[in-house]
């Protein structure tokens, strides 16, 4: 083994050398679009949006963004993607889509169907080759790349339909792995093929000091969870005691900082994190290095990217595109705005609105973060309060006071006009004092919150509970595990859910 390591960093430095400036132009963009159109110009979506005619234009972009409306899911599901579920050929995408993705989707949401083609699995395996190659920035031991992946991840266990498989979309990758990288894979496949989220992670708590793992890629908060159960399990000072050459942590799709405190209590080294962008819908970009904040969006691997400022200028106070054909390309955004990011792929989806707000740390880099989600945010009486609030907020009570707020939520309670919130704390605290604080971060953060709370927004109210009831919340709903997030700011029927929950167990 210590050859592989050897061979495998000396590997990693050389794709490190060819990958670490490449596909940051914007013509790299133009280029994608012009390939995606080319490629669907006769499929039934090519034919009735004039591909075939705006392909070879100079102009390409700008017929396109004229021609073919934004759209999001439930749009495109009924005008498109019922019909390509269904087995239709020449669709939205050449031939037949054989695989879609069960997203995880929100609490109380029924799963959405991805597609996923044949291009987007080359573009998947493209693009974590390119982000393994990243590592040798860091400078890791050589003991370090004969290391296992732990993927906490969904169920890879595959449903076939009459006319399509779907699963999670780790299953649908699991799938077309090359046998030559399944041994450095863990759990296995034994483990992997269970749905049950306890039984999965009593398997993996029996398994874990049998693994020599160096990277674990998945959701925060089960992730650690697994970490802290196989230290009780085996009486350990620290997860390095079973796993010395764990080194990477791979994180995706949760703010990151609540959870800091917590895995640094679980590990006995330091653990480099790097946060990761990727959907069901696509491969959208990683974070190249850890002295960078942002994430580097690939340019270059079938996704074409658009984005719309989150104003009202763009958006209705229910979170609705006004105008559905304006959006800006990369080469005209600007850094500090929350842009609701729009996507055209090698899978068929056109124009479609993922549902992220992303902001621009560094625009020449390409590097962005995410800062919420479209319906994830307050205006009940006029307050925008972003997600990207909420988190700032959150962090700097919990630095104030040297607590751990790892979990939380927060709804519009309407009758009553007023925010009602929910922390996740194992410290005694006061709670009203952190109430108060919170109430002022978020004024001193947000003035369009300040000014609705001087006027028109009533003072929150405040539950302080363990961070175990929010996790057993979501097993009680089927949610446990794999990549379900907590829902940060809810929904009615997500609120109302939760509140049954906690008085059906009060």
């Amino acid at each position: 083994m210590p050859i592989i390591g050897k061979l495998l960093k000396k590997t990693t430095k050389i794709g490190y050398k060819r990958n670490f400036n490449k596909g940051k132009e914007y013509f790299h963009q133009v280029e994608t679009l012009k390939k995606l159109l080319e490629k669907a110009k006769f499929t039934k979506f090519g034919f009735q949006y004039k591909f075939n005619e705006i392909s070879n234009n100079v102009e390409l972009v700008e017929d396109f963004q004229q021609l073919v409306p934004i759209t999001d899911y439930d749009r495109f599901y009924d005008a498109w993607l019922k019909d390509s579920i269904l087995g239709v050929k020449d669709n939205t995408w050449p031939g037949r889509i054989k695989f879609y993705a069960l997203s995880s989707g929100t609490t109380g949401s029924p799963s959405k169907r991805i597609p996923v083609s044949e291009e987007m699995i080359r573009s998947f395996q493209k693009t974590s080759m390119r982000q393994i190659t990243m590592l040798h920035e860091l400078d890791l031991p050589e003991s370090f790349y004969s290391a296992n992946v732990l993927v906490v991840g969904g169920c890879t266990k595959l449903n076939k339909k009459k006319t399509h498989i779907e699963g999670d979309l780790s299953g649908i990758l699991k799938k077309h792995t090359s046998f030559i990288l399944s041994p450095f894979a863990k759990p296995g496949n034994k483990i992997t093929g269970i749905k049950d989220w306890n039984v999965k992670m009593e398997m993996m708590i029996e398994k874990a000091p049998t693994w020599n793992v160096g990277v674990v890629a998945g959701v925060p908060s089960w992730c650690i969870m697994l970490m802290e159960k196989i230290i009780e399990r085996y009486q350990l000072s620290s997860i390095h005691d079973i796993w010395p050459n764990f080194d990477v942590y791979v994180h995706g799709g949760v703010f990151m900082q609540p959870y800091t405190k917590r895995l640094e209590k679980v590990t006995g080294k330091k653990v480099h994190l790097l946060d990761t962008y990727l959907a069901s819908e696509g491969y959208f970009g990683f974070q190249t290095s850890t002295s960078r904040k942002g994430m580097q969006l690939l340019l270059d691997t079938g996704v074409f990217f658009e984005f719309v400022p989150f104003n009202s200028d763009y958006f209705d106070e229910q979170g609705e595109l006004i105008n559905r054909n304006i959006a800006y390309t990369l080469s005209e955004v600007e850094e500090g705005i929350d842009y609701a990011m729009v996507i055209t792929t090698n899978a068929g989806l056109w124009r479609y609105m993922l549902g992220d707000l992303v902001r621009f740390i560094n625009v020449e880099e390409r590097e962005v973060c995410i800062t919420g989600r479209i319906k994830q945010f307050l205006s009940l009486c006029g307050e925008h309060l972003s997600l990207a609030n909420i988190n700032e907020a959150i962090r700097n009570v919990a630095d104030n006071n040297n607590i751990e707020i790892t979990e939380f939520c927060i709804y519009p309670d309407i009758n009553h006009q007023r925010h009602e919130w929910f922390l996740g704390i194992d410290e005694d605290v006061d709670k009203q004092a952190i109430l108060a604080q919170l109430d002022a971060e978020l004024g001193r953060l947000n003035d369009d919150y300040a000014s609705a709370r001087k006027y028109t927004l009533n003072q929150p109210t405040i539950e302080v509970l363990s961070p175990k009831v929010f996790y057993a919340f979501m097993d009680s709903i089927g949610k446990s595990g794999s990549q379900n997030k907590f829902p940060r700011v809810m929904n009615t029927h997500q609120s109302e859910q939760w509140l049954k929950y906690l008085a059906s167990h009060a």
